[in-house]
């Protein structure tokens, strides 16, 4: 079934996208659970940390028989889904029984949850040193130089190191321009009284200033540099 929604009944439409998704989602994560007796390594309890890295081992079931034999069906494979603004990746990389099974999965999910997905081909590129945008994070590889001191007996010497590290910052520029279209500052990051915000009383201001703050550190608080952060909660306070 298609449904037209027009624009004041974009909640029930929301509402709707969300209650599928959800099911959906719950219906991946018990396959997930099902397929494997490792335990599930979810980025979130990684929040707080600016590296962070996890590691999971693949074990196969081995059982006697008239031919010592290995299962590699069962051994646990590498699956990573991601969604963020109505797109989804998922990711995988495991036999080619597990590969057609996620092709099953797909073609059930918009068979039976009407979530009809538009296969699109990711290409892989090497990192640079430019920047790109991926999940709401400004991302770049700079290439960082390091000094080391090496001693040896009595003589001493010098050995530069040059690596590259991952890093994420906030992107400025689009967080100041919504914050500039819902009118607590101006297209520039200067702060501008809200005038909805009069007809609040003080807790309910203070209230959703908290919540507003707490959801923007608690998503880029796996950002290496959070002064960006700061300035918006600048911007907020003054609004």
């Amino acid at each position: 079934s298609i449904f037209l929604f027009s624009k004041e009944n974009k909640r029930l439409s929301r509402f709707l996208y969300n209650s599928y998704v959800s099911e959906y989602e719950f219906f991946l994560l018990f396959l997930r659970k099902q397929s494997s007796c490792l335990r599930l390594t979810s980025s979130g309890t990684f929040l707080e940390r600016t590296h962070f890295s996890s590691k999971m081992e693949h074990f196969g079931v081995m059982y006697s028989g008239f031919f010592r034999k290995t299962i590699w069906f069962f051994m646990d494979p590498l699956m990573h889904y991601v969604r963020y603004q109505g797109k989804v990746i998922l990711a995988s990389k495991g036999t080619l029984l597990f590969q057609k099974w996620k092709s099953y999965l797909v073609n059930f999910s918009q068979y039976f949850f009407s979530f009809w997905i538009q296969p699109q081909r990711i290409r892989v590129n090497q990192l640079t040193n430019s920047c790109f945008d991926f999940l709401g994070y400004h991302s770049s590889v700079p290439i960082n130089t390091f000094l080391v001191r090496n001693q040896m007996l009595e003589n001493f010497f010098l050995i530069v190191t040059r690596i590259k590290k991952f890093d994420t910052t906030v992107p400025a520029t689009p967080l100041i321009g919504s914050l500039s279209k819902a009118q607590f500052c101006t297209g520039l990051g200067h702060p501008i009284s809200k005038p909805i915000w009069t007809d609040l009383s003080d807790w309910d201001i203070l209230d959703r200033f908290g919540r507003i703050c707490r959801n923007l550190f608690h998503y880029h608080s796996g950002s290496s540099k959070k002064r960006t952060l700061y300035r918006l909660k600048y911007i907020l306070r003054l609004s």
